[in-house]
């Protein structure tokens, strides 16, 4: 009597062990796929100056509203083969709208130094999230208020200062949203690791969001203190 009960229950641990898994392996494949359609983006602003004339109050509309736009497709089609697709072309949408800083960086003569430097800075944070999220075991659940009164905060800090034009104020916000989004990303890594989160395509858009504003928030940073002319 006891066998075929201890078997099912065993049985049920590696399914939901390995469903965990097969998300993490997913998400992680999906996630570094993802970074090809944002170099290619950033590639072409940079190459062609696309986006170069999108500064101001109409730079902010137009990266809102493709933003949201994006995610809201995506939402809608996580579960359907364009899922993927739908990701990968936001991915690319968010490497042009990159380019209008990456090719303000790339005017100091140290420029090219600065993107690896933050380049190198995002992998670290990740790699140290990656792992606190597999030693933690206390629930992470709690942070997310926190998080997204944060990641508010901070949006509507940055499009003030779109029309302010501080480069103080761009400085304390991109140092903020380091902190902020290095958080997200502990927790949505938790999320994934206690199998919270089962759609890889959600889960990949959250790890993405939050790598895109570590190194966008670093890259600012730089270019503000460690620029060269």
């Amino acid at each position: 009597m006891n066998q075929p009960l201890s078997s099912g229950r065993f049985g049920s641990a590696v399914s939901s062990a390995g469903e965990r898994n097969k998300v993490m392996r997913n998400t992680y494949w999906l996630l570094a796929l993802s970074m090809l359609p944002t170099v290619l983006g950033a590639w072409i602003g940079v190459a062609t100056g696309i986006t170069a004339g999108l500064g101001g109050g109409m730079g902010l509309i137009v990266f809102l509203g493709g933003a949201f736009g994006f995610m809201y497709a995506i939402e809608k089609t996580k579960n359907s083969a364009a899922g993927v697709p739908v990701l990968l072309a936001f991915t690319f949408f968010m490497g042009l709208m990159l380019s209008r800083m990456l090719a303000a960086v790339l005017g100091f003569s140290n420029g090219a130094s600065l993107i690896m430097t933050a380049f190198g800075g995002t992998a670290g944070v990740f790699f140290v999230m990656a792992n606190l999220s597999t030693i933690i075991k206390r629930d992470l659940s709690g942070m997310s208020k926190w998080l997204f009164a944060g990641a508010l905060a901070i949006m509507f800090g940055a499009i003030i200062n779109v029309f302010v034009g501080s480069t103080m104020g761009m400085a304390v916000i991109a140092t903020l949203a380091i902190a902020v989004f290095s958080m997200y990303l502990l927790y949505d890594l938790k999320r994934i690791v206690d199998g919270g989160e089962t759609n890889y395509i959600t889960a990949t858009l959250g790890l993405y969001l939050s790598l895109f504003n570590i190194f966008q928030s670093l890259l600012a940073l730089l270019g503000i203190f460690g620029g060269d002319d």
